[in-house]
């Protein structure tokens, strides 16, 4: 299983020097990849349909969140071996033809180094400001955006037409060297058909290993009855950890929680269910630059005796 981290994109770090550095000291490290995240305010009404869901109040960590695209692109500038993943980026909140445009120019300035982790979004407040389509048709909206990104990502000249956007035959590069492959987040019936059709693999967050594997071995029957490749569809999973790290390992904990050494064994277990990468979100547990690398050597010091 391959090892990887979520850049610091959030209020706590300094935007001109934090994430370059976080960049270059994951790869530096030996991390396999890097990975951003698409939040795009932080709203003052958390109640009611404006809440984060079940959890009420929004994680401190969703304000001042750095645009996921200009994340990536510094990444990219400042690495020359990890790939460079979302997890996730929001489509809905898009114009498909630019989003798909920006994703292939950071793919090629990359070195085809780019994985496309999406997702259908949730907030209201996200969709109020910026989305082209109603959060109603978030679904609609991310098969839309994939059906784009096909043609935009495919060789030129390309074309495209549905009831909204026209693409006539165009030349739309640069390219990347390969193809962008495309996870997809979401747990409930119709997410996991989705990655089932048309993903490359799927992306869950926040779920506990056997959960993952359980979902993981219904994917790849779904997509054997789609005529796919079952060992096609593959699973990175965003290691969500919270609170701060446990010095004594506690008997009693959630999942990604409690001390590193028991973090480890959940990634152990994720391993054992078939999970190709783990994504540590280490900037949730880290108060500024200097402890992010301190854990970024830590985790993978430990992960390397796994």
């Amino acid at each position: 299983m391959k090892l990887g981290v979520t850049l610091p994109q959030d209020w706590k770090f300094d935007p001109q020097t934090a994430l370059t550095r976080a960049a270059r000291e994951a790869e530096e490290t030996g991390y396999d990849s890097v990975w951003v995240f698409e939040r795009i305010l932080y709203p003052q009404d958390q109640t009611g349909v404006h809440g984060f869901g079940a959890y009420g109040a929004w994680p401190d960590g969703y304000r001042g969140v750095l645009d996921p695209l200009v994340a990536m692109s510094l990444a990219a500038a400042v690495t020359t071996r990890v790939r460079l993943g979302s997890a996730v980026i929001v489509p809905p909140l898009h114009v498909p033809y630019r989003l798909a445009r920006s994703l292939a120019g950071i793919g090629a300035a990359s070195g085809g180094r780019v994985v496309a982790g999406l997702g259908t979004g949730w907030s209201v407040d996200e969709f109020a400001v910026a989305a082209p389509r109603p959060i109603a048709e978030r679904g609609a909206a991310l098969d839309e955006f994939l059906d784009v990104a096909d043609a935009v990502w495919g060789p030129d000249p390309v074309s495209f037409e549905n009831e909204r956007y026209t693409l006539w035959p165009a030349e739309t590069g640069p390219k990347p060297d390969v193809k962008i492959p495309v996870y997809l987040g979401g747990w409930g019936s119709r997410a996991l058909s989705r990655v089932a059709r048309r993903a490359d693999g799927w992306l869950p967050v926040m779920l506990p290993p056997a959960q993952i594997g359980t979902t993981l071995a219904e994917l790849r029957k779904q997509a054997d009855e789609y005529g796919r490749d079952p060992e096609s569809v593959r699973a990175i999973a965003v290691v969500a950890l919270g609170g701060e790290l446990a010095r004594v390992a506690p008997a009693e904990r959630a999942p990604y929680q409690g001390s590193v050494e028991q973090i480890m064994g959940d990634l152990a277990e994720l391993a054992s269910v078939g999970v190709d990468e783990a994504v540590l979100t280490l900037p949730a547990v880290a108060r500024d630059i200097e402890e992010y690398s301190d854990l970024l050597k830590r985790f993978h010091q430990e992960f390397l005796v796994l």
